[in-house]
């Protein structure tokens, strides 16, 4: 059976003007700057001026991740139209994506089938030009760091200690490491550098977590962008950068207003890192979602080891948010994988498979209730290939082990496909109340919040600290920032920090390799690993297969 792509889907939409969907989300016509007929940003003054009272916050996240694909974003839109089409009052926030992606391996990042966000082909393009204000704000003050050096260097910077990388929102492995400033004297300091995909940047995080252009001036002066040579920190602020930095960003940290197929409003804004961030939309975007609607419904990247960790720990944490219920996207495909099945096999029926890979489910659902004490329900986002016993199979076996579970079928029918998901997630938000903890309080060690992160949500057995960790966790105590939360970077496809440990491993250590300061976002990322923050392109990237007519319709875009 052939099926159309998501593009061809998108395309097919016809999708209603912004001033209808604004109107839809009870937004005033004096809050709302559009960006031609389909997007608008939205004023931050909505959220100081609105008295109307915050709606219910839902969390989508995920199992372990393989290449299979779980359908997190899908999920999430297709469970808001389910609300729609039930007749609620829903707002859903989403990340934006990262050209990087969009024309290397994984695609676009609007969704997929038939619950996706509009319009597709600007979503995952340009957009309203948030991610070039950042790569701005970002190059600037690198530019402005090594003008300083050039002009005397007042400050004292050793230029071997510079941590501050130049960013662009492509993956370019070309750039990963450069020598710069070579030409002779007039040309700049010559230097070893190197350049971060723009969603790596701090400033990414920085305008996730900002709540308005006073806090976000005054986390881009707390920026770290290296060390002097008595081994004192250099702020964005100590170089006078943070003012004009924040200048660029003022349009940036306003909220982007679309709408999903079926005209449910869609708050799409932010998209640092999930891994040495927080992947997370924006404080502001979900805060707003919350204001508009009687339900507000997000997700966090990768898995919920990550990110429902981080959002929980770091951003509800920051931002005084509470959910009401969280949602755990699994997929036959993907527990078979962690069941131990070849991806070239995964089209066959497997139901020894699957039930192999039922831990790694088990353990994700445990820590969103005993760790973090929130009411919690299985998603079973369906994929065409997979069988009526396989879906059989896995809801009769989560339901034999106490585990609530819905089937999702919002790919292929969207909101329609969502309904039964969206009953039972009013239903946790009305009846059932959760006790939200975190994993580990502000008030604890460094390395305690670490060891609580690893033995309370990976199931580890603790932690090994390398002697040049030691090193950096002792100066960042010592500098006073203790009692900041962690951001722990590790790979994504494993509760451990070694990829190939599918399921639900035990008996680990994670070994913490190096541990650096994000000061301007706030939290301490702890590196387990070579976490790349530059990817590069496939042998056959996406973008081969991209392009555009004289119509200007674009095809091939996932």
């Amino acid at each position: 059976m052939a099926y159309l792509t998501d593009i061809e889907i998108a395309q097919q939409c016809e999708m209603k003007p912004i001033t209808e969907i604004a109107e839809k989300a009870g937004i005033d016509d004096k809050y709302l700057e559009q960006y031609g007929k389909y997007k608008a940003k939205i004023d931050l003054s909505l959220l100081k001026e609105s008295d109307r009272k915050n709606g219910k916050l839902i969390l989508v996240t995920a199992i372990t991740p393989t290449p299979a694909g779980e359908g997190k974003t899908t999920t999430t839109i297709g469970l808001a139209d389910g609300m729609n089409r039930l007749g609620e009052n829903v707002c859903v926030a989403l990340r934006e994506p990262s050209l990087g992606p969009v024309f290397g391996v994984k695609g676009g990042a609007a969704g997929g089938g038939y619950a996706q966000v509009v319009p597709m082909e600007d979503i995952n393009l340009h957009f309203t030009g948030d991610f070039h204000a950042i790569g701005a704000a970002n190059n600037l003050l690198a530019a402005m760091l090594d003008n300083h050096i050039h002009q005397g260097n007042e400050l004292g910077i050793d230029v071997r200690k510079i941590s501050w990388k130049r960013c662009v929102d492509m993956n370019d492995r070309q750039l990963r490491y450069v020598t710069d400033g070579l030409g002779g004297r007039i040309n700049g300091v010559p230097r070893e550098d190197g350049f971060d995909i723009t969603v790596a940047s701090e400033i990414m995080a920085v305008l996730c977590l900002s709540g308005s252009i006073t806090d976000l001036k005054e986390r881009l002066s707390r920026i770290i962008v290296g060390y002097t040579y008595n081994d004192e920190p250099v702020t964005a602020g100590q170089l006078n950068a943070a003012g004009a930095m924040a200048a660029l960003l003022k349009d940036a940290l306003k909220p982007n207003l679309v709408q999903t197929l079926e005209g449910t409003p869609a708050l799409v804004h932010g998209g640092p890192f999930a891994n040495i961030a927080h992947g997370c939309n924006s404080v502001t975007a979900t805060k707003m979602a919350m204001k508009l609607a009687d339900y507000a419904i997000t997700e966090a990247g990768f898995g919920a080891d990550l990110g429902a960790e981080k959002f929980l720990d770091i951003k509800c944490r920051m931002a005084g948010l509470t959910p009401s219920a969280v949602v755990v996207v699994a997929t036959v495909r993907a527990l078979k994988m962690h069941g131990g099945l070849d991806k070239k096999a995964l089209n066959e029926e497997n139901l020894t498979a699957l039930e192999k890979g039922i831990p790694n489910l088990l353990r994700h659902v445990a820590n969103i209730k005993n760790v973090y004490k929130l009411p919690c329900v299985v998603a079973v986002n369906r994929f065409p290939t997979d069988t009526d016993n396989e879906i059989d199979f896995i809801i009769e076996k989560c339901k034999e082990l106490g585990v609530n579970v819905v089937l999702s079928n919002v790919w292929a029918e969207g909101g329609k496909g969502g309904e039964e998901l969206a009953k039972e997630v009013i239903r946790l938000c009305n009846e059932e109340k959760g006790d939200f903890t975190f994993s580990y309080e502000d008030d604890t060690t460094i390395e305690e919040k670490i060891e609580a992160v690893v033995k309370k949500v990976y199931g580890g057995d603790g932690i090994i600290v390398t002697p040049a960790a030691k090193k950096q966790i002792d100066k960042l105590t010592e500098l006073g920032f203790s009692s900041c939360p962690i951001c722990v970077a590790k790979t994504q496809y494993s509760f451990s920090d070694d990829p190939t440990k599918l399921g639900a491993p035990d008996g680990f250590k994670v070994t913490v390799r190096n541990v650096k300061i994000s000061a301007g976002a706030g939290f301490i990322v702890v590196l387990t690993g070579d976490i790349m923050t530059m990817p590069g392109l496939p042998k056959r990237p996406a973008a081969e297969r991209i392009d555009i007519d004289e119509n200007g319709m674009i095809s091939g875009l996932f």
